[in-house]
Parts: structure tokens; sequence; C-alpha cells
């Protein structure tokens, strides 16, 4: 019999993405390429066949064919979401994730290894106050228990294209992203930096709990980011911030003084490995620590920004120790200015989200 269209599309992907190419690249590439897949329920379908492969790629016979591998790791997905028990914990401890990852994670949780073997929830960030509206508008949404503003939506509709999403009522953003930006806590009429800033999820999100008022920094080595930033903060209608190239050296964007900094490093992101199963197996030791390295620097170059009281949030979306306590406890001995106020490490089985680490330290 022959595979469906859908099922070549995705082993397409699935080839290209072994030969190097991420595989959201991959994938976002080969569905503007093939026009025959441009209704959302088509590449919803594409896309769950490419990352459900990878979930289980160790599962998988690697004599089969790409359709037929794909086919497996689909009616694996199923029997595991019917009955989780079914794959036993030593096993999900063996394949579901790298070797190196065990010299750098003490305890392994197997509500973790369970939680990296589910498709990713979806979760939405509505303006500050309006979430139980937007609920009500949208419908298929569940707020979390952390903001009532966040809510995970678990309907078919493409959010992109719903009237509310184009009046900027809200963001599609992970909600251990919007964690970090409530703890950052800024208030309306103050001045914060977000360091690297991306595209601006957590940029829009300050602006939104500061009620569009002070004066909120944003900055990012990539213009293609900030030109998206500005793009989506014209959409939702944030107005209180200025945009900045900065490459993470010395030479900062600004002499400004602020009275909070948040500084979501670049990292090597196994707190998204459920949202992007693919880059468990791309990413390596050494990068954790050139990237360990990267976020010290960082850190160590923002901190004289900071007004006395002043407060500096960091923020990795991953859970490796080299990274996290590792990077912080470093930052505290060399920063007798500075006294830690908190950190905490966030697992994805915890939140039905990605994992994220958040420590805080406050100018003296």
């Amino acid at each position: 019999m022959a595979a469906s269209p859908t099922l070549n599309l995705a082993a397409r992907v699935v080839r290209t993405a072994l030969a190097g190419t991420p595989a959201d690249v991959a994938l976002r590439e080969a569905l503007t390429q093939d026009r025959h897949y441009t209704a959302p329920q088509q590449r919803r379908e594409v896309s769950r066949a490419v990352f459900t492969y990878f979930r289980w790629w160790r599962w998988l016979d690697s004599e089969d064919s790409w359709q037929k591998q794909i086919t497996a790791a689909l009616a694996l997905q199923a029997r595991f979401d019917r009955e989780p028990a079914s794959i036993k914990s030593e096993t999900l401890a063996i394949r579901a994730m790298p070797e190196w990852l065990k010299d750098e994670i003490d305890t392994l949780p197997i509500g973790w290894l369970q939680q990296l073997q589910r498709e990713p929830a979806l979760w939405i960030r509505a303006k500050s106050g309006t979430g139980a509206a937007l609920a009500e508008k949208l419908g298929h949404c569940t707020p979390a228990p952390q903001s009532s503003d966040g809510l995970r939506y678990t309907g078919i509709t493409d959010l992109h294209r719903t009237k509310e999403f184009q009046a900027g009522e809200f963001e599609i953003q992970d909600l251990a992203s919007q964690l970090v930006s409530l703890a950052c806590a800024p208030r309306p009429g103050e001045t914060w930096w977000d360091a690297c800033a991306g595209e601006g999820g957590k940029t829009m999100h300050l602006s939104d709990l500061m009620q569009n008022k002070g004066l909120l920094w944003a900055s990012d080595r990539s213009l293609r980011r900030l030109a998206k930033l500005r793009e989506r903060a014209a959409r939702a209608k944030v107005f209180n911030f200025r945009s900045a190239p900065w490459e993470g050296g010395a030479k900062l964007p600004t002499k400004t003084k602020f009275d909070g900094i948040l500084l979501d490093a670049p990292c090597s992101g196994s707190g998204t490995w459920q949202r992007n199963p693919h880059a468990r197996w791309t990413t390596q030791l050494k990068d954790v620590h050139e990237l360990a390295a990267v976020q010290a620097q960082l850190l160590n170059h923002v901190a004289g920004s900071l007004k006395p009281g002043g407060r500096l949030i960091y923020a990795v979306c991953t859970l490796t120790r080299a990274e996290t306590t590792a990077v912080a406890a470093a930052f505290t001995a060399a920063h007798s200015e500075l006294e830690p106020v908190s950190a905490q490490t966030i697992w994805p089985h915890e939140l039905n989200a990605n994992g994220m680490f958040i420590a805080v330290w406050r100018r003296k």
C-alpha cells in the first residue's frame, strides 16, 4: 500500500533534519514549499508526525523505511497516551534522552521522563486582567493555577488567524516563560532592560505588567529578531519600549541605570525537549559548557547597570547543573554588591510546560 502524502512529506522533513537541519526549520521550509499543505489541520498532521518520530527515535528500527518508522512512532505515541505505564521507567531513562545528561542532573525525575514523551500543551497569555474574558471568547481554554491570564488552549482553531490575536489581545507563549516575567514583577513607571529579548515575548509581558508606563529597553544581537519584536509590539499596542542591538559584550547599548534587568540567556534548551524532541539528539555536553561560559559573561556585563535596590533576574529554559545552579553560585561569589533573593527550578512535569531555572539578585 502506498504511503500517504502526509507520511511522505514528514519523511522528507525527517531526512533533512537527520542531515543536519533543525527539525523545526526543515518543517517550516517544507510546509512553505509544498502548496498542498495550507490548511491548519494538514500542517498539524505533518508537524505531529515529524516531532513524534524524534520523540520515539530510539524505539524505532532504522532498517525500516522512513514512512514505516514514522507510522511505528505514531503507534507508540497512541499506546503511551492510552497507558503511560506501558513504557517502563527504566526504558525511558535509557532511551528518552542522551547519555551525557546523567552527568548534569543528579536524579532524573520519572515524571519528567514521562512528560518528555507526551505531546506539549499549547499556552497563551492574555492581556493582564482579561484571561477570563478571552477564555470565553476563544473557548477550549483552561486557566493556569499560577496566573488567570495564562490559558491552556485545547481547540483546533489556528490562533494566529483569530480576530483576538490580530487585535493584540493575547500572545502564544509557554507558561514557563510567563512565569519568568511574573518573577520580575516590574511596576508601572520603573525602568527595565530585557537584555536578550529575542522576538519580544517577555518584553511585551513586562510592558503589560508595567501598564505600558515607564521605560523598557529591549536588546538582542539579531537585527531580524528585533524587527520581529517591533512588529509584534505594534500589534499588541506596546509603546513604552526602545529596541537596540547588543552583541553581549562589555559595550552596552545604553548607560541607563535600571530598576530591573531580565537576562533570559541563550542556553542548551533541555527544558524545551518535549516541544523540540529533535534537539535531544543534536545538543552535546560541550554545547552546555560553552553556553555556561557565555551566560556567566552576560551576567557580569549587565550587573553594573542596576540601580541601588535594583533586581537582576537570570532565566534559562534548561535544567543542566552547569547552566543553572553552577552559574548562579559562581555569580553570587563574584559579586558581593548583590544579594541573592531566590532561585528555583521549574520542572516540565510540574507545570505541563517547558522547564525553567530562575534566579534573582538585588543590588545592595
